[in-house]
């Protein structure tokens, strides 16, 4: 997004809101605290969290070999430089790396504003191969699609409700199952591939439960001894490709398999069903080895959309060990479960956070061992690998690890069955309840007639939400993230930690302030503030009069210029402020002003004497700016399409961009410029000749040429002419 791949990425809705903000002339500091912190004040409305989609309108990448961390760090020094010029009028980007060398400001006060615009849970690359907005993001529904939603969520509700209803009334049907029990069967319900990687024929693996369905063995990875037979010993680099696995995140499922580790790994890809990493935001479903620990999640977009957990135990090295994981289709980082050797393992909530799709993203099928631009599980060995199309109980996990102990689990139960009235062994409550647990999951036609209601209703709500437009915001994490001095302002370079902060040489935050984007909102908003009203004013006037009081609107600092007319300047600040931050009454103020409606004619001496108009002796005259240049024009010929709000549209120049798009059909050709589609790499050319910013970075002030391009556009151009 603005670099050299530079997908699409609505935020048109973010420009919309900003429209309505100004016909509606919400106060401005009101206007200012919402972008910043709209999240994060209390009951926070739609609006108020699409608000801080300013701060997620930077660049983004997503090129191959870019690293992850570089890139968030990146975005979050944009974003703190956005905020400076924005409100500031600082150059505060020259104290990314030092201290500021003319102004009062310390490279520590830099990275205390950064630890404000960096609590969020996002990734330093956005994905290629899917649509998805990075993370995070705020869900755009109206009133009835709100209403559909509460009414699907309600059924899922419900149904979930009534599990233990449903539960314990099969407690009958459990007792006479129990008077025909005689053992566990050794086919286990639902099974849908096992690979055991005993032989390899043409590069074929065989499935022994769906023999026209073979795993392909790729690369240099090869068979060794496994825990019984051969096992595939991977290269890190090469995957074994496996023909299916692309379950939606509604649908229960289980996968088992034995892997020995070599050695700690601090990632390693053991198996996945995803496209990429970065590169598809991990969309899908992955175990991974990280820093010595499984992990394993279910996920849309990585690390703002996803469920995960992870053991707390490291795994043993240069051993065998069974793991089984499993998901029951909540959605729920709770319905995720993880054992190992037969038995459920301590974990911890990594993620818990599903609400998009897992699949759509490519990779439709599990692959081991190795991902596209992802570290591989080099040096490890997989065996018997297995997958169930339904969540297995304790039992039957137990039962893919060691039959033989399984069987004397359910003789140890048989035993407590057995025994005189009054007499209880030990762990018996326990061993009844795994057994209940497992004549449900695997024998009672009425609890899968239940489960297959519930994931219904589950699919039918997420599948609706998949369809609701999202939008990136900002979404303040519960704990703050660690921020650190960064020598040189390298991301991997970290010194002395900071805390939150404002720069001392200004106002300090306001009393009982929080330390967050909201504290911020408040100390720049305060009427106290130095800076805040001075710098919008300033740019208020210089979009009127084609220059500021202060020439230099992106530079308050010593290095900048004078003011002309501190007075104008202070008197109108204060009267901005103390009149309720009114945008249009501040806008009235100057152009009712006999400084604004002077004729813009001068004498030749007063030409030569004052050619900027400094001395306001004369009203304002320069050339319109890019965008209405077009819209005059159009309006000027009677074909100005004035509809107002949604998505952009692509006028005739588009067509002759750096990447070609294709007209938008009817008068949408016609629409102010404001909707016109801008992709960074490839803006509107005329745009650009008259001198639009490509709106890579912040830009204040727009500087004002004249070229011969600029006469050739509009003797030549398709909607001048």
């Amino acid at each position: 997004y603005g670099f050299q791949v530079d997908r699409e990425r609505d935020v048109w809705m973010w420009r919309d809101w900003v429209i309505r903000s100004f016909n509606a002339n919400q106060p401005f500091d009101e206007f200012i605290t919402w972008q910043l912190a709209g999240d994060l004040l209390p009951n926070a409305t739609d609006d108020q969290v699409l608000a801080t989609a300013f701060n997620r309108l930077h660049q983004q990448e997503s090129e191959g070999g870019s690293v992850e961390e570089e890139y968030r760090v990146e975005y979050v020094s944009d974003r703190v430089q956005t905020f400076a010029t924005t409100f500031l009028g600082l150059t505060f980007e020259c104290a990314r790396c030092h201290d500021h060398k003319y102004d009062p400001i310390l490279q520590k006060e830099y990275y205390q504003i950064f630890s404000m615009f960096q609590n969020i849970d996002e990734a330093g690359l956005y994905s290629y191969f899917t649509m998805s907005p990075p993370t995070p993001t705020l869900e755009l529904a109206d009133g009835p699609t709100k209403e559909k939603t509460a009414q699907l969520r309600e059924v899922v509700n419900q149904a979930e409700g009534e599990s233990s209803t449903v539960r314990e009334s099969r407690r009958g049907e459990y007792e006479k199952w129990l008077a025909g029990f005689e053992g566990l069967p050794a086919a286990i319900k639902g099974e849908a591939a096992r690979f055991q990687f005993e032989t390899l024929e043409e590069g074929k693996l065989a499935n022994d439960i769906k023999g026209d369905q073979p795993a392909k063995l790729n690369g240099e990875n090869k068979l060794v001894e496994g825990k019984t037979g051969k096992g595939v010993e991977f290269t890190g680099d090469d995957p074994v490709d496996l023909p299916l696995g692309n379950y939606k995140r509604e649908e229960p499922f289980t996968i088992s398999l034995w892997m020995k580790t070599p050695d700690v790994k601090d990632r390693a890809v053991v198996f996945h069903r995803s496209r990429a990493w970065t590169d598809a935001a991990s969309r899908g479903y992955e175990l991974l080895i990280e820093d010595g620990k499984l992990k394993w999640s279910l996920i849309h977009f990585w690390p703002g959309n996803a469920i995960s957990i992870s053991m707390q135990e490291t795994l043993p090295l240069n051993e065998w060990v069974h793991v089984a994981i499993s998901s029951d289709g909540s959605s729920r980082a709770s319905g995720l479960r993880m054992f190992i050797n037969g038995k459920p393992t301590e974990t911890v909530v990594v993620k818990d956070k599903l609400t998009r799709e897992i699949t759509g993203g490519g990779g439709d099928n599990i692959a081991l061992g190795e991902r596209f631009r992802d570290r591989g599980f080099k040096g490890g060995t997989i065996d018997d690998f297995r997958v169930f199309a339904r969540e297995l109980s304790a039992v039957e996990v137990l039962q893919t690890f060691d039959e033989q102990a399984a069987t004397a689990s359910v003789s140890e139960w048989k035993q407590k069955r057995t025994l005189p009235e009054g007499k209880e062994l030990d762990g018996g409550k326990e061993l009844d309840g795994r057994m209940f647990e497992y004549f449900l999951s695997a024998v009672d036609e009425g609890w899968g007639e239940h489960l297959a209601r519930l994931q219904k209703s589950r699919g039918e709500l997420f599948a609706f939400q998949d369809g609701i437009k999202e939008i990136m915001a900002m979404r303040e994490l519960p704990e703050p993230k660690k921020a650190y001095v960064l020598f040189r302002g390298e991301y991997d370079k970290r010194r002395d930690e900071v805390q939150a902060g404002v720069p001392a040489a200004l106002s300090p935050l306001p009393e009982g302030a929080p330390r967050n984007r909201l504290g911020l909102a408040q100390w720049v908003t305060d009427s106290k503030h130095p800076l805040t009203g001075r710098v919008t004013v300033n740019r208020i006037w210089q979009s009127l009069f084609g220059r500021g009081l202060v020439k230099t609107a992106e530079d308050f600092g010593s290095q900048g210029a004078r003011p002309l007319y501190p007075e104008v300047l202070d008197g109108l600040a204060w009267k901005f402020i103390n009149g309720g931050w009114d945008m249009k009454q501040l806008v009235k103020t100057i152009v009712m002003s006999r400084t604004y409606r002077q004729r813009s004619l001068a004498d030749e001496q007063t030409m030569m004497d004052d050619p900027d108009n400094e001395w306001l002796a004369r009203g304002p005259r320069f050339r319109l700016p890019a965008e209405m240049i077009r819209d005059n024009a159009l309006a000027t010929a009677g074909l100005l399409n004035e509809t107002m709000y949604g998505g952009p549209v692509n006028p005739y120049e588009m067509s002759e961009a750096f990447k070609p798009a294709k007209l938008t059909e009817g008068t949408g050709a016609y629409r102010r410029s404001l909707y016109t589609t801008w992709r960074r790499t490839a803006p509107p050319p005329a745009m650009l000749a008259f001198d639009a910013p490509r709106r890579a970075v912040c830009s204040a002030k727009r500087e004002r040429t004249d070229s011969p391009l600029q006469a050739l556009i509009l003797l030549n151009g398709v909607q001048y002419v």
